[in-house]
């Protein structure tokens, strides 16, 4: 249960409603983090937006980097819903244990370097983001991202950071602690 006042789809009401229906017709379940966010809901529809072009419009990340990187961000930060959730859907790509393992708790563990160097800048720039240097940037080219993508790994790194902290600072991912 969230700290605040959550409004889920069963207590939704005119454009939150409206925003429900929509979420269930297209992903079949809403989350925690939505729900705590359901008294704002233009913010709410405009975080969806920035979600869904990130994690689905076209570009040079695949759906298994997109989601490597979301669960090593919410691994790194703790975000037990987010890395359940997402770890989940990375099953679809990656079926090996013990990659889907190193993802979630040791990146640099992971066999395939594209993938291993996307999963340790996102850790780095959740962690350490002064830390980062072009000697980062540097690694993620050698692996063949050119800059869009480069853009996209930190985007990515970036929206997982600020949903990690909605879900964490009001209490939505409270149960999974």
């Amino acid at each position: 249960m969230a700290w605040i006042e959550s409004i889920d789809e069963a207590h939704a009401e005119g454009a939150l409603a409206a925003f429900y229906v929509d979420l269930r017709a297209r992903r079949g379940h809403s989350t925690p983090i939505l729900a705590v966010q359901g008294l704002d809901p233009e913010a709410l529809q405009q975080h969806l937006v920035l979600y869904s072009h990130l994690m689905f419009a076209p570009g040079g990340l695949s759906r298994d980097e997109r989601e490597i990187i979301a669960v090593a961000v919410s691994a790194a930060n703790g975000c037990g819903d987010c890395v359940r959730e997402h770890l989940e859907r990375l099953q679809y790509y990656i079926e090996e244990p013990e990659t889907l393992d190193a993802v979630r708790a040791a990146p640099e563990n992971i066999v395939d370097e594209r993938q291993r160097a996307i999963a340790l800048y996102a850790r780095k720039l959740t962690l350490q983001p002064h830390a980062l240097r072009i000697e980062d940037i540097t690694a993620l080219r050698a692996q063949g991202l050119g800059d869009a993508e480069i853009l996209r790994v930190n985007l990515i790194t970036a929206y997982f950071n600020f949903a990690n902290r909605i879900a964490q600072g009001l209490g939505a991912d409270a149960h999974a602690r």
